[in-house]
């Protein structure tokens, strides 16, 4: 059998690359310009190979009762690893995916195709243009995870975006974010404050080593207007071979103490990683 070979393509943000994994016959690597962007395992669409991806798929899987059918809307696209998830295990779902990248799109779709089945349409536009455009009360769940190279883009991290994502989920939908920082996290607490300011319940999943400072890293936030299963969370989360942390309530007010909600023109990028934080090779 011919081994699989490395792809490398200029797209339309950077240059993109899908190295195979030696351990799994038909699983890969997507990463910009260095950077990690997504891992996919084809004959196994469940396995989540980042912590931060787990992460997410825990709190998807606490959200309904086992395979019932969401409609989902992705902004940020990378290999289609969340969408191919919840394809699997809630089939019948419908979903979107907003890429900005049309190339990253076309590379992903020619060589890591999608079953015909999926029920997960793919859109190359602006996350946050799109998102204006959405009808209202459409989605069950938003999952926003954006980089432009390794940080979030500013636009997507204001009090005038996050309301627009408010308007887009129905009244018992979540809101799920990847986000990156370091202490003394000025921007996890600003969109904490920021997302707090508009959803009544907000939580944050991340390494213990992340919360305390020592490192770099992601961190996912949660916001709904309703109780999120935070007991179960912490279960799942703490089980994971890098085990995180699910902060709320009152230890996660005292973190975001001091931080106000973002507007647009005082909007920033995440931080920039240090050196090797994220890249490979």
């Amino acid at each position: 059998m011919t081994e699989p070979i490395p792809v490398l393509r200029d797209v339309d943000h950077g240059t993109a690359k899908l190295m195979p994994d030696v351990d799994r016959e038909r699983a890969w690597l997507l990463t910009v310009d260095g950077a990690p962007q997504s891992y996919v395992d084809l004959d196994a669409p469940t396995h989540l190979e980042f912590e931060y991806a787990r992460r997410l798929g825990h709190v998807l899987d606490t959200l309904a009762e086992p395979g019932r059918p969401l409609d989902v809307l992705h902004l940020g696209g990378g290999a289609l690893t969340l969408p191919r998830y919840v394809a699997a295990t809630r089939p019948g779902s419908r979903q979107d995916v907003v890429e900005a990248d049309r190339g990253l799109l076309e590379l992903v779709a020619a060589h890591l195709p999608l079953p015909d089945d999926a029920g997960i349409a793919l859109h190359a536009a602006d996350a946050r243009g799109w998102l204006e455009d959405a009808p209202a009360d459409s989605a069950d769940v938003l999952i926003a995870d954006v980089f432009g190279g390794s940080r979030v883009p500013a636009h997507l991290t204001s009090l005038a975006y996050a309301r627009e994502a408010e308007r887009v989920l129905r009244a018992g939908g979540v809101y799920l974010a990847n986000l990156a920082d370091a202490a003394p996290f000025a921007f996890l607490r600003s969109q904490l404050a920021t997302f707090a300011a508009v959803f009544e319940e907000v939580a944050l999943i991340a390494e213990p080593g992340v919360l305390r400072g020592r490192r770099f890293g992601n961190a996912v936030l949660a916001a709904a207007h309703h109780p999120l299963d935070t007991a179960a969370l912490a279960r799942l989360t703490a089980a994971d071979a890098f085990p995180a942390r699910v902060e709320h309530g009152a230890a996660l007010r005292a973190f975001v103490a001091g931080a106000e909600p973002v507007r647009d023109e005082d909007a920033v990028p995440s931080p920039e990683p240090p050196g090797g934080a994220f890249g490979i090779g």
